[in-house]
């Protein structure tokens, strides 16, 4: 188990992990073909994580992508559709009891499994002949896994994207109402270290967050990119989206800047 993992362990109580994730589960099957590839990777003995590719060309940019709480990677093909038209080949990962995945989510496995998907991302495209550059994007619970990868392999990505994010999962509970002190998992010494990860960050960075998002608020992702190591980041606020509602409400605004971000670093 990682550092950052076991930093995470004291989080991994029912009454905790029944506000951050909602797991469903599929058994679709998905036939590979020019178009969409599934995968399963292994995170543990017995336990593997499911994967969709949705992709446009073998020589466009892949982007390694983790989706937000209650959502699957076999429902992104219309997303990944989108994100084929502006030249991205788009790879989602489920987290454990996600999709056909195996396990039951914690927060600790969810840092953890991050760095295998990463594995089994990377040897999916040096072994298919995907010569595109990388990069690493969280939408929601999923830029806790991006940032963990972000800031152990800035020199293998070419940028990070988080969309709705936040950094420090314990500040984000304790805003909703969870109270960590009573269970001790609160303290003046930072249990998460969410933001110190942010700030080992070197690579270009955009972050795009709904101006009226009610579930992750807009100064959280402000505060990602007031302190995020990058040099070059970009903050883009979409004005009157919520957190479910981003995407379709500024679509023309968020693929453009995701288009431009990647074609300027690729």
């Amino acid at each position: 188990m990682t550092e950052s993992s076991e930093e995470f362990k004291t989080l991994d109580q029912p009454e905790i992990l029944s506000f951050i994730f909602y797991p469903r589960r599929d058994d679709i099957h998905v036939p590979d073909d020019e178009s969409m590839m599934s995968f399963a990777f292994p995170v543990e003995p017995g336990v593997s994580v499911s994967c969709m590719f949705y992709i446009a060309n073998k020589e466009n940019p892949n982007v390694l992508f983790f989706h937000g709480n209650g959502e699957l990677a076999s429902e992104y093909m219309d997303i990944g559709a989108t994100f084929n038209t502006i030249g991205i080949n788009l790879f989602v990962a489920d987290y454990r009891g996600y999709g056909s995945s195996g396990g039951t989510p914690s927060v600790s496995n969810m840092i953890k499994d991050a760095h295998p998907i990463y594995k089994g991302f990377k040897q999916t495209l040096e072994e298919k002949g995907f010569p595109g550059s990388k990069f690493i994007m969280g939408r929601s619970l999923g830029s806790i896994s991006a940032i963990e990868l972000a800031g152990s392999y800035n020199s293998e990505y070419k940028g990070l994207i988080i969309e709705s994010g936040f950094c420090d999962i314990t500040d984000l509970l304790w805003q909703v109402g969870i109270p960590l002190n009573q269970q001790g998992q609160k303290s003046s010494a930072r249990l998460s270290r969410g933001l110190d990860r942010v700030k080992q960050i070197s690579l270009p960075a955009l972050i795009i967050h709904g101006e009226d998002d009610s579930i992750v608020p807009l100064e959280e992702g402000e505060k990602i990119y007031a302190n995020i190591g990058s040099r070059d980041k970009k903050m883009v606020i979409i004005p009157g989206a919520d957190h479910n509602t981003i995407f379709m409400v500024g679509m023309g605004r968020y693929l453009g800047e995701l288009r431009d971000f990647i074609n300027k670093y690729k």
